[in-house]
């Protein structure tokens, strides 16, 4: 049945009793197509929110998926169904089964950071779509190989930099980028404050060998952020930071824990655009700011969640333009159940635009080359803080073939 655009069933139909309907009576309450089918590599946090969400968005299904880590799957097996009584999920033996299935379209590789050039020389042999986590990996060499591996590659190869999609950023760039309401874009400000890493499987997000250190890992996001805005190559990077608070005396499998709990990150950009980076990884909330300035108006925008009992919005964008033109202030948000699916909402139109990629059509998306540049910028700054200097990313990059 060809569905025009009225409001989704998705998001409503189980507010309501349908079952005296036959199927032919269902219109707005009928199924959308599932027309894709996508394999989930690495069913960890991650892996299971990317399946819960494709099936929210509901144009594909996950057939399957593939860990290492069989309590992992048990456990996100359990949840799933869960959610979705009535779909099985294929367990696959092997990375190779899970990648050649010839009934899969896509595959959504989250396994963790340290594991995904490994994966790609696998993912790539099938063809298939690919959506491949952030960070796209843990080092510049590892994220210029899979740079090459998908230079000439036919299908979709989409990197997981989904904060563009949060509502805060989405609004953000459509005001900054499409409707110029501040102007010429002149200084970028981000800010995240938040609490320690979380727990993962052996704990691999808490070293730097195995997660790429904290700038890589967690601030890309912020990184590709700075970029798209400023619409530039950073031409150089200060920054600094250190462990002040956070696992200092952690230590797993006799490793001891090395990554940044806190850093200050310059980047200034070839074409004059000047940004700055504030991160705390020890403060009792999550909070993310975004001021823009620019030659017309100033853009703040910021997403808190603080734990406290006093009921106000999560969400905040004022633009003020002055004497230029009307200022507003908003709360950007999505309807419930796409803003709690995972990341704010951001997850599900990541989805939603890598079906939009399959298909063909043009989306904003973070490519192979958006997701290196979020690389190239956290891994010049973990070498400013590490050697006190200024660091040239033309002079940083003489070290990479690329």
């Amino acid at each position: 049945m060809e569905r025009g655009k009225e409001i989704r069933s998705n998001f409503f139909m189980g507010h309501h009793v349908t079952q005296y309907l036959s199927d032919s009576d269902k219109y707005l309450y009928a199924p959308t197509e599932l027309r894709y089918k996508f394999n989930v590599i690495g069913f960890g946090m991650m892996g299971l929110e990317h399946a819960l969400v494709t099936m929210l968005e509901g144009q594909a299904k996950i057939k399957g998926v593939f860990d290492s880590n069989q309590r992992s799957i048990e456990a996100n097996l359990n949840i799933f169904k869960s959610y979705v009584p009535d779909q099985e999920l294929v367990v696959y033996d092997t990375l190779k089964e899970a990648c050649s299935d010839p009934e899969v379209d896509a595959l959504i590789i989250c396994s963790p950071n340290y594991t995904h050039l490994s994966i790609v020389r696998e993912a790539v042999k099938s063809g298939k779509h690919i959506l491949l986590e952030k960070p796209m990996a843990t080092t510049v060499d590892d994220a210029v190989a899979i740079t090459k591996l998908a230079a000439n590659y036919t299908g979709v190869f989409q990197i997981g930099l989904q904060y563009r999609f949060k509502a805060i950023y989405s609004e953000a760039i459509h005001e900054t980028l499409s409707r110029k309401s501040i102007g010429d874009l002149k200084l970028i400000n981000i800010v995240e404050h938040r609490v320690p890493f979380l727990d993962k499987v052996n704990q691999w997000n808490k070293f730097s060998q195995y997660s790429g250190g904290t700038l890589v890992e967690k601030c890309c996001h912020y990184f590709d952020l700075m970029n798209l805005f400023a619409g530039s190559k950073p031409e150089s990077v200060y920054a600094s930071g250190d462990m002040a608070v956070n696992f200092k005396s952690f230590k797993y499998n006799a490793e001891t824990s090395d990554i940044l709990d806190n850093a200050l990150v310059t980047v200034i950009y070839e074409n004059g655009v000047k940004a700055s980076f504030n991160l705390c990884m020890f403060a009792p909330m999550f909070y993310e700011e975004l001021v823009l300035c620019g030659d017309e108006g100033r853009l703040k925008a910021y997403e808190n969640r603080d734990f406290l009992p006093d009921a106000r919005p999560e969400t905040h964008l004022e633009v003020l333009s002055g004497e230029n033109r009307a200022s507003k202030i908003s709360t950007p948000c999505y309807p419930t159940a796409i803003q709690h699916s995972g990341h704010n909402g951001a997850t599900y139109y990541e989805h939603k635009h890598f079906i939009d990629n399959i298909d063909g059509k043009e989306t904003n998306t973070a490519s192979v080359d958006d997701g290196l540049w979020s690389i190239i910028v956290a891994a010049a700054a973990d070498k400013s803080i590490s050697t006190g200097r200024v660091v040239s990313i033309k002079e940083f990059l003489d070290n990479f073939s690329f």
